[in-house]
């Protein structure tokens, strides 16, 4: 399937034309950015006394380094778990890697890949802005950017790709930063599913870990509910022993005493044919908008096994009806029976996407409880030497927050587009919404710029290889308008069908270098 795309590039490079419908546009030019900031701030006692201001003085605040985790390999299957020691379920070595970048710039220090350990760096890059790539990764690693005058712009991100066996698929996932509450929307453990959680600390002191999972029945209580990380160390926890036959999973992740990275591994099979695998990484906490983009759908059909699914949870004690909106390259999609969603308190509920024209889109969930989400979109291939039906593909795409700054590593060798939905206020919203799309090289700098604006309710695509010959990495910078939520799907060719995965771009951390500090106004008074 060919992806829609618009995207411009050089200073000579014109609008593209309208595409029926509501137009997206991406112009290309510089911009300039002007940050402007300032403080008001003011003090009153309660009382006799009279309200004294106090003017707030700006103190210089050094910025800090910015750490992100990477995901190690693949967990592959064990040929003893299949019952058959004489067919080989990985058949191939995954191919591993891993990307990073720093934007060159006032915030580009130095940036280096250190084990879990944090002892002697992997690789060393100097200050100043670059990329750095490395293959045959064994084991989860850490990416550390050090700041300048500004606090960097850092995107990283492991890949691993699996051409044969149960694992096939691209599992990439970006770094990030660890966390200590977290959701995980995707993965099951029915059978033929394997979901398997990974838990890294790259921190110096034990990470207590404690787990509350979800299925299409309510709440499920694990075997073991808490788990112990050492620092420096990963942990794997096999979901379907922890909660067996779960067709559909939900994972709330919760840490004491430390910070802990972690993602869902998704692999599925039929029989002998490999099913997809892929990485579910956390979205929003559960809130009562989501948003979900970065879905490049096929055409599928009503009723197929393979077409795209929105994955919905309302985890408090109240029940609600989510309504969803489907965002495509001409506007909002009617798909009947998806409009309107009873979500039972506790209860995973998959929501089939079949019958969507192929395209792009983006998924928006209102609730009147706070929910979680996440979607699914799969890729049917051929069958191979040994398999009696084509094999699948799948991507998840997590909740994001509309309006980020963020920046994602493209992994090499993968076809690479921004997916970009502009989620308008109300449906009556007929504003656009504006952002800066930069395309970085492997020296950091900036290889082109453009301006890039989506209609409310629509979504829109580009691919990085037209945008920027040699891109290492995109960044998107908010402008004015409504909100915009975007993501970067990435496609592997194969004989045997596309391999697919989505990444969600790593926040680009507030660069102010002052923050406004006044004096308690009991003290100014003297």
């Amino acid at each position: 399937m060919t992806v829609p795309s618009t995207a411009a590039t050089g200073a000579a490079a014109q609008p593209p034309e309208r595409r029926g419908g509501r137009a997206l546009r991406v112009a290309s030019g510089l911009l300039v950015v002007g940050l402007a900031g300032g403080a008001l701030a003011g003090a009153a006692h309660l009382g006799v006394a009279s309200a004294v201001p106090v003017l707030a003085d700006e103190v210089e605040v050094a910025p800090t380094p910015v750490t992100l985790q990477c995901p190690g390999p693949v967990v592959l299957p064990q040929r003893a778990e299949r019952g058959d020691a004489a067919f080989d379920p990985s058949p191939v070595a995954p191919d591993v890697t891993l990307g990073a970048v720093t934007a060159a710039g006032s915030g580009a220090g130095g940036l280096a890949v250190l084990p879990l350990d944090g002892e002697a760096a992997v690789l060393d890059l100097e200050a100043g802005g670059g990329a750095v790539h490395l293959g045959d990764v064994a084991a989860p690693l850490v990416v550390r950017a050090q700041p300048l005058e500004l606090s960097p712009v850092v995107a990283a991100t492991g890949a691993s790709v699996v051409t044969d066996g149960d694992a096939r698929g691209l599992a990439a996932a970006s770094c990030r930063a660890p966390g200590n509450d977290e959701w995980f929307v995707g993965g099951s453990t029915a059978v033929g599913a394997t979901a398997t959680l990974v838990l890294t600390n790259p921190g110096l002191t034990a990470a207590q870990v404690e787990l509350e999972l979800f299925g299409p029945n309510g709440p499920v209580e694990p075997t073991t509910r808490q788990h112990v990380v050492a620092p420096g160390a990963t942990k794997v926890v096999d979901l379907g022993g922890a909660a067996a036959d779960q067709a559909a999973v939900v994972v709330h992740v919760t840490v004491a005493g430390g910070l802990v990275a972690a993602h869902v591994q998704d692999t599925a099979v039929r029989g002998f044919t490999p099913a997809g695998t892929d990485l579910v990484v956390p979205g929003v906490a559960p809130s009562t908008r989501q948003v979900v983009t970065g879905l490049v759908a096929p055409e599928s059909e009503v009723g197929s096994a393979d077409a795209p699914a929105l994955r919905l949870l309302a985890p408090g004690d109240a029940a609600t009806t989510a309504r969803v909106t489907l965002l495509g390259a001409d506007g909002p999609v009617d798909l009947p029976g998806a409009q309107r969603v009873p979500l039972v308190a506790g209860e995973v509920t998959d929501v089939p996407l079949g019958g969507l024209p192929a395209g792009v889109y983006t998924v928006v969930v209102d609730a009147d409880a706070p929910v979680v989400a996440g979607a699914v979109v799969s890729r049917t291939g051929a069958p191979g030497a040994l398999d009696d039906e084509p094999r699948v593909e799948r991507a998840w795409s997590p909740s994001t927050t509309p309006g980020g700054h963020g920046t994602v590593a493209i992994p090499r060798g993968v076809q690479a587009h921004v997916v970009i939905g502009a989620v308008g206020r109300s449906a009556d919203d007929t504003d656009e919404g504006a952002a800066t799309l930069r395309v970085l090289g492997g020296d950091g700098e900036v290889l082109s710029e453009h301006r890039v604006r989506v209609d409310a309710g629509t979504t829109g695509a580009w691919d990085v290889a037209e945008l920027g010959e040699g891109a290492v990495a995109v960044e998107l910078e908010p402008g004015d308008g409504v909100p915009l939520a975007w993501a970067v799907a990435l496609t592997v060719q194969q004989d045997d069908g596309p391999l697919v995965a989505t990444l969600a771009p790593v926040p680009v951390v507030d660069v102010r270098a002052a923050l406004a500090v006044r004096q308690d106004a009991r003290l100014a008074r003297g």
